[in-house]
Order: structure tokens, then sequence, then C-alpha cells
């Protein structure tokens, strides 16, 4: 699978919440994009990703 541009090998079932808090991401913080769609976040634990998914992370920063 391709997450932020890069090919990760994963070797068992993963969901998309898996994903987002073994990148290191804060569930509240984050908007994920799968194949192209923005993924609604109370789906976040429901989704099994696969081989051929391509998924893009981008984290909210605080700040002023």
């Amino acid at each position: 699978m391709k997450v932020n541009g890069k090919i990760l090998e994963s070797y068992m079932p993963m969901t998309v919440e898996g994903l987002v808090l073994g990148a290191g991401y804060m569930l509240d913080r984050v908007a994920v994009e799968l194949n192209g769609r923005i993924v609604p976040r109370s789906e976040y634990p429901r989704i099994l990703l696969k081989d051929d998914d391509s998924v893009e992370i981008v984290g909210f920063v605080g700040g002023g």
C-alpha cells in the first residue's frame, strides 16, 4: 500500500484507525484520504486497508 507517497509493506490486516495510530498521529488531529476520497472519522475503525490502496494522512497543527 502507498501511504503519503511511500510504499508501506503490511503483513497483517490493518484498519485506517490502526494505520493512523501506528504512524503516531492523534485521531482527532488528522484527515485521511483513501484512494482519492476523504474518509469520515467514524469509519476509521471499520475500513480494512488492502495492498493496492493509496492513503494520504494530513495532520493538523495548531498555532497562531
